[in-house]
């Protein structure tokens, strides 16, 4: 694939019905290999759906190629659980990329626009909690790991990732 063929822009609240079909039929072939079937039966409900609060944020971005969604993804002050962060942390929100089209470039495209945008916003770190199947694509852009942590997306539902943070 030629990478200049994908634009990228900030979403609006409608592109929600597509980034929902994005997320819900990459999510289950992205996470398969690294997830038990008990653990994505539960959180894929969850976590394959678009957030409209993120959608509307102006720090969140859609990759298209040829008007297709192929990538999604931002970047927020707040965490994704809520509650106060450091004033000088950034957090990774939501990112996905079609999983017909990984390792096409895709998302290091979106990612470097995310750290260049939360830096010249006044991040210092950048904060993410990272799927177990996502670890090594955020060690190549210089992520270390902090440690493995249970999202707990509802009560009795908890979904195992690891956090990690670039200094920016």
């Amino acid at each position: 694939m030629d990478t200049q063929t994908l634009t990228l822009r900030r979403t609006t609240p409608a592109d929600l019905a597509a980034l929902d079909q994005l997320y819900s039929r990459s999510y289950p072939n992205l996470l398969k290999a690294d997830y038990p079937p008990s653990t994505l039966v539960m959180a894929l409900p969850l976590i394959a759906r678009a957030q409209p609060r993120l959608l509307a944020s102006g720090s969140f971005y859609l990759v298209e190629s040829d008007g297709e969604p192929v990538g999604a993804g931002g970047w927020s002050w707040g965490g994704p659980q809520g509650g106060a962060s450091p004033t000088h942390m950034a957090h990774v929100r939501h990112l996905v990329t079609d999983h017909r089209r990984v390792r096409q470039g895709i998302a290091r495209r979106l990612m470097g626009h995310v750290l260049a945008e939360a830096k010249a916003a006044g991040a210092r770190i950048l904060d993410c909690q990272s799927t177990l199947t996502a670890v090594p694509f955020y060690a190549s852009l210089g992520f270390r790991e902090v440690g493995p942590i249970l999202i707990q997306l509802r009560p009795g539902i908890e979904f195992p990732a690891v956090r990690m943070q670039k200094v920016l």
